[in-house]
């Protein structure tokens, strides 16, 4: 979560929602890393997470599977989010801060264990949950 942290800590920069992901392996090495960039890059789809899967998928060289890694996220994912990590088939997602506007992994909705869904993962919330979410509430203090 350090490192996730660091991340979303750099979004400041560019005026992104600060978010940060990492992506592990099964053995616990850093596979990909990612932050928000919508602002900077324009791209609607520029989540963290996002971000993050397409490192670690780039970095394994194996195609757009990731079975038995572990995402490591400042924010609970959202649906977009959700949605990626199962379809990279990751075994779990670990975050930091709920969401409870967008939290797709069990605030306001549960995609991630969804017995319809595709793929289910599991889901760890709340790690260094008072950093990560007072790191995005003087994000919106500032701009409110």
């Amino acid at each position: 979560m350090e490192r996730a942290l660091e991340l979303a800590q750099q979004c400041l920069s560019h005026g992104d929602v600060p978010v940060g992901a990492v992506v592990l392996g099964p053995d616990g090495v850093v596979l990909g890393e990612g932050r928000n960039r919508r602002e900077q890059t324009g791209d609607p789809t520029a989540h963290a997470e996002v971000d993050a899967l397409r490192t670690a998928a780039g970095s394994l060289g194996q195609g757009w599977r990731l079975p038995g890694t572990t995402v490591v996220v400042t924010l609970e994912p959202c649906v977009m989010c959700t949605g990626a990590l199962t379809a990279a088939r990751v075994a779990r997602c670990v975050f930091g801060a709920w969401d409870d506007k967008a939290g797709a992994c069990g605030s306001v909705w549960d995609l991630a264990r969804d017995p319809l869904g595709l793929h289910r993962f599991e889901v760890l919330g709340g790690l260094a949950e008072a950093r990560c979410a007072e790191l995005l509430s003087a994000f919106f203090r500032e701009r409110r």
